[in-house]
């Protein structure tokens, strides 16, 4: 079975997953922002092949999240950094460590997000820039935007459908009918 192409699809998520939506490119983005830049260092960072890291190394070029430049005419060598759309990940990865802190680490965190003047741990929350309000199920729901098309609207129809459902404690199926 072929799969079906993502990068074009009209869900933002799934544009996103075709273009960053394997572990060592995500991993990859992590290593660049803790300063790493060079093959060898990713390499051996990473635990990574090198055939699989020239190959993620050059998606990421590719899709404008990493810069590919030269630090040494001969032999040829690059560095790889992190572009502006690279550098807008950030946030991403920061709430996947959250997410990873809460549900994944019974032996404690090995890494935390920290108030650079402080040096307090910080517990990161989504919020609506309008208005400073922590972005939770109970308040926000996705929508169609003006691009949508008639299948994603149903899709976010049925999703709102449930969550009303949820929030009331009914049974989804008898709200329906």
């Amino acid at each position: 079975m072929q799969r079906k192409p993502l990068d074009k699809a009209p869900c933002p998520i799934a544009r996103t997953v075709a273009r960053i939506g394997d572990a060592w490119s995500v991993l990859i983005l992590r290593e660049a922002f803790y300063g790493t830049a060079r093959f060898d260092d990713f390499e051996k960072s990473l635990g990574i092949a090198p055939n699989m890291l020239a190959r993620r190394l050059c998606a990421l070029v590719e899709e404008g999240l990493l810069e590919r430049r030269s630090y040494c005419g001969r032999p040829p060598r690059f560095e790889y950094v992190l572009t502006p759309s690279g550098r807008d990940f950030r946030p991403v990865l920061v709430a996947l460590l959250a997410w990873g802190n809460r549900h994944f680490s019974p032996e404690g965190e090995s890494v935390q997000l920290l108030d650079r003047e402080t040096g307090a741990r910080v517990e990161p929350v989504l919020v609506d820039a309008a208005n400073g309000r922590p972005i939770t199920e109970a308040h926000y729901a996705l929508g169609p935007g003006p691009a949508a098309t008639e299948r994603m609207r149903q899709k976010l129809n049925r999703a709102a459908v449930m969550q009303a459902a949820s929030a009331s404690n009914l049974n989804p199926i008898e709200t329906e009918c």
